[in-house]
């Protein structure tokens, strides 16, 4: 009888071990498959195999480990800043630029955390949240404004341009390069400053030739007037044009004390702009639609507004079809209101035309000299 139950033991336990090693072999196929081992005779030879297809991995982890740590480097070395967020706005990666542009400390043991708690700034947050939702790269510039709780680093801080190029990544993560436009903008405010410098240096010389070219006028008969009738129109046009450049680059340095404000109708500036280009209009059979109140009094520089009139309608005028309408638009705005607390209402003025528009692309420079 204990014979019998020693046979039977023995049988189970060699159905269990045949179980196990059938097991066994099919893990062992299935793990050659993934390492892509070939087929061998004995299980020793695929043994042998699986492990050299380990260490063989181990050597391209370590491969791509030391490729990850040259582009880390590289990222750090970058003279542009760079930074990426996962999907929940955590800052995961800041280049050492970026931490100097966004004011970021320890950046070297800096740990994921919520960027907001590091960068204070809205058009940073917009822009990721743009290319994120979109699935395409977005662009943005805007100046940047630090932000610190030590009261004595408010001295070093310095407000920044900054242009951020954001694009997409895997898992809703974002990258952002950060370009300082320091330079940029010191460059232009210097081209800015030269062409003032030179407007005014011009204005002087402009003018005496205007007043030679007024005396000689009443002295001199036909033909010989003519010459000096068409040198006081390109002397006036010079002297405009200086005058023009001299004005804009004050409205640029203090707008508010350059324009001179006035009630003026805005109603009946809009039809005397459109009365002055007319007869450009009539070529292509052009028509104005005006649409709004009757009379509307404004707080405004009448010579400038007309001369922002006067281009917006001359572009209007070149860029739409024949036989079309160049529309107009005054409406009232809600109430807001003054630094002093007064109410005031804000107006807005829409001239629409039939041309084709800009390109999306241009539309950020739309405004740039």
């Amino acid at each position: 009888m204990n014979l019998l139950w020693f046979l039977a033991g023995l049988a189970i336990g060699l159905m269990h071990l045949a179980w196990y090693r059938a097991r066994l072999s099919l893990q062992l196929k299935q793990i050659t498959r993934s390492l892509d081992v070939t087929e061998a005779a004995t299980p020793f030879s695929i043994s042998s195999q699986i492990t050299a297809a380990i260490a063989n991995y181990r050597q391209v982890n370590q491969d791509l480990e030391r490729q990850s740590e040259t582009w880390k480097q590289i990222v750090n070395c970058a003279p542009v800043g760079y930074l990426q967020v996962d999907e929940d706005n955590q800052l995961t990666l800041c280049n050492s630029q970026a931490c100097h542009l966004l004011g970021i400390s320890n950046c070297d043991t800096l740990q994921p955390r919520l960027l907001l708690e590091l960068v204070r700034s809205y058009e940073l947050d917009f822009l990721i949240e743009q290319a994120r939702e979109t699935e395409k790269p977005s662009q943005r510039e805007w100046m940047f404004y630090p932000t610190s709780v030590d009261a004595a680093n408010l001295s070093d801080q310095r407000t920044t341009p900054i242009r951020g190029y954001a694009f997409p990544l895997t898992g809703d993560n974002v990258g952002v390069f950060l370009e300082d436009r320091q330079e940029a903008l010191t460059l232009a405010q210097q081209r800015d400053r030269w062409t003032s410098d030179v407007a005014h240096e011009l204005k002087t010389p402009l003018t005496s030739i205007r007043l030679v070219a007024e005396t000689l006028q009443s002295r001199l008969e036909p033909p010989t007037r003519n010459w000096v009738d068409r040198l006081l129109t390109e002397a006036i046009r010079l002297s405009t044009l200086v005058q023009e450049l001299l004005d804009l680059s004050q409205l640029e340095v203090n707008p508010g004390q350059r324009l001179s404000l006035k009630p003026i109708d805005l109603v009946e500036l809009i039809h005397s702009a459109w009365l002055s280009l007319e007869p450009l209009a009539s070529q292509k059979h052009l028509k104005l639609d005006y649409g709004g109140p009757a009379q509307l009094l404004i707080q405004a520089d009448e010579p400038r507004l007309h001369r922002v009139l006067l281009n917006l309608f001359d572009n209007g005028i070149k860029y739409s079809p024949v036989e079309s309408s160049i529309r107009v638009k005054v409406s009232l705005q809600n109430h807001s209101f003054t630094q002093s607390g007064k109410p005031s209402q804000q107006i807005q003025l829409d001239i629409i035309d039939a041309g084709q528009g800009f390109p999306e692309t241009a539309l950020p420079h739309v405004f740039e000299r």
